[in-house]
C-alpha cells in the first residue's frame, strides 16, 4: 500500500494548511479529495480554525489544480455564498477564536467590546457610510508608563 499523499502536495496548500487539516483529523491529500471542500472546510471550523473567505477559495482553486488567484467575477460569488453557509453552519463561535493579539489586547481593554471578534485591517464605518480610520493607542492608554 503506498504511502499517503501530504495535503501540502496541493497546489495552493502549505505546511500550515496541512497541519490545520491534521488538527481536524484529515491527514493526506486524498481524504481531503475524497471529502471536498465544503466538507473539511467545515471540519476546519469545527476544530477552531478561524474562518476566513480566502482561505477557503485558495482549498477550492486548488483542489480543481487552479492557481489561488484564478477565482473572479461569479464565481467568485457564488464560492462566498458557499463560504458564508459554512460559517453560518458551524457551531456557536467555531472559527471565530480570538488571536493571540486579540485576546491580549482584549485583556487590556484595548479592544472596545464592541469590536471583539474584528477582521485585521476592518475598521468601523462612520455615520456617514465611509471607513473610520483606526484609533491611535497611546502608551498611557495600555497601562504602560515611559
Amino acid at each position: 500500500m503506498p504511502a499517503p499523499t501530504p495535503i501540502s502536495s496541493i497546489r495552493n496548500l502549505g505546511p500550515a494548511t496541512e497541519a490545520a487539516f491534521r488538527r481536524a483529523g484529515i491527514t493526506s491529500a486524498e481524504e481531503l479529495r475524497a471529502l471536498g471542500a465544503d466538507a473539511a472546510y467545515g471540519r476546519l471550523l469545527a476544530t477552531g480554525t478561524r474562518a476566513h473567505f480566502i482561505g477557503y477559495y485558495v482549498l477550492v482553486m486548488g483542489l480543481q489544480g487552479r492557481p489561488w488567484n484564478d477565482c473572479r467575477g461569479a464565481e467568485k460569488a457564488a464560492l462566498r455564498a458557499r463560504f458564508d453557509a459554512l460559517r453560518a453552519a458551524a457551531p456557536a463561535g467555531a472559527g471565530a477564536a480570538p488571536s493571540q493579539l486579540e485576546a491580549a489586547l482584549d485583556a487590556l481593554g484595548v479592544i472596545p467590546a464592541g469590536r471583539r471578534g474584528f477582521q485585521a485591517g476592518a475598521a468601523p464605518a462612520k455615520a456617514d457610510g465611509g471607513p473610520k480610520a483606526p484609533a491611535r493607542i497611546r502608551s498611557s492608554d495600555a497601562g504602560i508608563s515611559r
